[in-house]
C-alpha cells in the first residue's frame, strides 16, 4: 500500500513539474520582444492589429505587383517589429506579407507561406524569407515545397543541415552583418554548401543581429557600429535586388 502511495505521489510530482514547465514555456513565448516606438510612428495603425490576424499585407500605392515576399519574423520577436522594412519594400513596388507566428516562433508554423500564396493568386512569382529563426524556417518551407517559391531571402539566417537547397535552382540572397553575435559570420559562411552556387552574399559592415528589426537590443549580440536606419537601408536594398531578379 505504501509503495502504491509513493508511486502516486511521484507521478503527481512529475505531472506537476511538467505542468510548470509548460506554463513557463507559454509565458516565455507569450512575452516576445516588442516593437520600438519608432515602428508605430513609421507604420501607422499597427496598434489596432487584431490578435486573430494571421499576417499583415503591404502593397505599393498604385499598380498591381506581380512579385511578392512572405516574411517570417525572428524568434520571440513581435512580428510588427519588421513592419517598417516590409513597408519600405512594398513602396519599391512589391507585395509583402508579414506573418504572425504561434508564440512568436516560426518553428511552430513553417508552412505558413502556403496559406499566403493560396490567398493571393494575383502574385505570379514569390520569394519567402525571414530573420534568424524566421529565415531558417523560410528555408525549410522552400525545401519542403519545391516550386512554390522562386526566391529565398535570409536575414542573419541559414538553413538547417537537413534543408539542402544547393540544387534547388532558387534565387537566394544571404544578408548578414559583420558584428552579429548570434548568426555569426562563421555560421553564415558554414552555410554556403547548403545554398545554390549563384547565391548572392551581402555582408553589412558594422551591422548586428538586432538591427535587422525594430525591437531594441538582444542578449548575446554585439554592439553595432552603424545606425539602425543605415543597416535597414542596406537590408532593404539587398532584398529588393533579389525581388527585382524574379521579375
Amino acid at each position: 500500500m505504501r509503495k502504491k502511495r509513493s508511486l502516486l505521489s511521484l507521478s503527481l510530482a512529475v505531472l506537476g513539474l511538467l505542468l510548470l514547465a509548460v506554463l513557463a514555456f507559454l509565458a516565455w513565448g507569450l512575452t516576445p520582444a516588442r516593437p520600438m516606438p519608432q515602428v508605430f510612428e513609421r507604420v501607422p495603425g499597427l496598434e489596432q492589429v487584431g490578435a486573430n490576424e494571421r499576417w499583415l499585407t503591404f502593397v505599393p500605392d498604385g499598380g498591381a505587383p506581380t512579385v511578392g515576399l512572405i516574411l517570417y519574423p525572428g524568434g520571440r520577436v513581435d512580428f510588427r517589429a519588421y513592419a517598417p522594412a516590409a513597408q519600405a519594400i512594398a513602396d519599391r513596388g512589391y507585395f509583402v506579407a508579414l506573418v504572425r507566428m504561434p508564440l512568436s516562433l516560426a518553428v511552430f508554423d513553417p508552412d505558413a507561406a502556403a496559406e499566403v500564396i493560396a490567398a493571393n493568386p494575383q502574385i505570379e512569382r514569390w520569394a519567402v524569407g525571414g530573420h534568424s529563426l524566421g529565415g531558417a524556417m523560410a528555408a525549410n518551407f522552400a525545401a519542403a515545397h519545391p516550386g512554390s517559391v522562386q526566391g529565398l531571402v535570409l536575414w542573419a539566417a541559414y538553413p538547417a543541415a537537413s534543408d539542402d537547397l544547393s540544387q534547388s535552382g532558387l534565387r537566394v540572397a544571404s544578408i548578414s552583418a559583420s558584428r552579429d553575435g548570434l548568426a555569426t559570420p562563421e555560421k553564415i559562411d558554414a552555410s554556403r554548401p547548403l545554398l545554390p552556387p549563384e547565391t548572392v552574399w551581402v555582408v553589412i559592415q558594422g551591422g548586428n543581429h538586432a538591427q535587422f528589426g525594430w525591437y531594441g537590443d538582444q542578449n548575446g549580440d554585439n554592439p553595432a557600429t552603424i545606425s539602425r536606419e543605415e543597416q535597414q537601408a542596406q537590408v532593404i536594398e539587398a532584398t529588393v535586388a533579389l525581388l527585382e531578379s524574379l521579375k
